[in-house]
């Protein structure tokens, strides 16, 4: 079974024309469906209209029609049903209630980013000349959506599907399952599921070329939405990528990261590197190698309840 891409994903919202009119603003670029996406991939997020924000469809990719039907046999067998059309399966998320696509294919690759001439002790590169992002006269954009973050107080059955039924890799867990990162790329984490108050979206996270990058976007966004800052700049211990948080207008929680760990050799990563228990012998791994700490609306965000209240009155768990 071989997921090889996370394609894009659907934001439900109360007001989608204002978080389309953000990000338009921030560097994504609409395509003729009206969906939102890069220079390099034109669909990276979708966004409807509903009464609480939520998750509403993600879209991965598998390498042929061998792994659709793989897939849906282990979803059968765990009790969760799902359409094979063409070279596409679609199923609910038995614990979230979100759609999830799958098709044969893979994501458009990325165009590199341009060098930049960085200096460093006994090693001047860049002589006689300034840095290159005193240049730019606007933020660099977005390359592309890189991961989700999801949180729910059912977190084994929630990570029992997406590794057992879909077929994500595990690249690191803390205490044993109790949180677990994983992957469908080469990046150290597409997905990562954690304990929380009620089933939800914690974050969405799009990839930017370098630090001065994330700086620069972010600074873009607190200039006109002084509040938005939730924490960062810093550098994540699980993972190693460069961070920062900040929330956008429906009052999700977004993230611009760069300098991810890339495991390309899986074999080796599983002997050497993952399902570590990182609270336990291997010692504490924390939220990060430098930067602030987090804050406890990082995992109990304030619209918790009410997103609590909006899923029982739709009966999801």
């Amino acid at each position: 079974m071989a997921l090889n891409g996370l394609l894009d994903i659907e934001l439900a919202v109360k007001n989608p024309q204002e978080l389309k009119d953000f990000w338009l603003k921030n560097g994504l670029i609409a395509d003729a469906s009206g969906s939102l996406g890069t220079a390099d991939r034109k669909k990276q997020i979708s966004i409807v209209e509903d009464t609480y924000r939520h998750l509403s469809a993600m879209h991965l990719s598998c390498e042929n029609e061998s792994d659709l039907a793989l897939i849906s046999r282990n979803l059968t067998d765990m009790g969760v049903s799902s359409v094979i059309q063409g070279t596409t399966l679609t199923c609910t998320d038995p614990i979230f209630g979100h759609q999830i696509l799958i098709e044969v294919g893979k994501p458009t690759p990325l165009t590199a980013p341009p060098v930049r001439t960085l200096n460093g002790p006994g090693n001047a590169v860049r002589v006689g000349e300034r840095a290159d992002v005193l240049g730019e006269t606007s933020p660099r954009p977005p390359r592309r959506l890189g991961h989700v973050v999801l949180g729910t107080p059912h977190f084994e059955k929630a990570t029992d599907f997406y590794v057992n039924g879909l077929g994500f890799k595990v690249s690191d867990q803390v205490l044993n399952g109790f949180a677990t990162f994983m992957r469908v790329e080469t990046d150290h984490h597409n997905l990562f599921i954690h304990p929380g108050f009620t089933s939800h979206i914690n974050h969405y996270a799009l990839e930017v070329d370098d630090v001065d990058a994330i700086g620069k976007a972010g600074m873009a966004v607190l200039a006109d939405r002084p509040d938005a800052n939730v924490v960062g700049i810093g550098r994540h211990n699980l993972g190693a990528n460069i961070f920062w948080y900040l929330t956008d207008p429906s009052g999700n929680m977004f993230e611009f990261f760069s300098d991810m760990d890339q495991i390309t050799d899986d074999e080796d990563w599983e002997r050497n590197h993952c399902k570590r228990d990182w609270e336990g012998a291997d010692g504490p791994a924390g939220f990060s190698v430098w930067g602030p700490k987090e804050p406890e609306s990082f995992i109990n965000q304030p619209d918790l309840l009410e997103i609590a209240a909006a899923r029982e009155a739709r009966g999801l768990i």
